[in-house]
């Protein structure tokens, strides 16, 4: 089991930054990468950023240049820079981990409770 606890939503203004957090705690070790996606109402949830290794991350195309993505190994925590934020980034932030298990080593996913992020123009 892995259980993941988000932190730093809030309102900012377009231009401005923010930064998440997503502790991580329980088989952590199992983890074979962390990321972010986000939901905006009415929308579905997509991935922003994940962080698989050191060097080796992804970005969705609409952050890429503006977020990066870390993670600090000995705190079991990843973070999620935000830079030159738009409006459009308004929108329910979720961390993400999985793991691979079973026969087949099939990915499974575990989710934070969210927290919201919303860019006033």
């Amino acid at each position: 089991q892995v259980q993941l606890v988000e932190s730093g939503g809030g309102l900012v203004q377009a231009g401005g930054s923010l930064i998440l957090s997503c502790a991580a705690s329980g088989d952590t070790s199992r983890i074979v990468a962390i990321g972010w996606y986000r939901q905006a109402p009415g929308k579905q949830r997509d991935s922003v950023a994940t962080f698989i290794s050191a060097g080796n991350t992804n970005y969705a195309d609409s952050v890429n240049g503006r977020f990066t993505i870390s993670r600090d190994n000995a705190k079991d925590t990843a973070y999620l820079q935000m830079n030159s934020m738009k409006p459009g980034d308004t929108a329910v932030y979720y961390c993400n981990a999985y793991i691979l298990r079973g026969t087949f080593g099939s990915r499974y996913d575990y989710w934070g409770q969210g927290t919201q992020v919303t860019v006033s123009s």
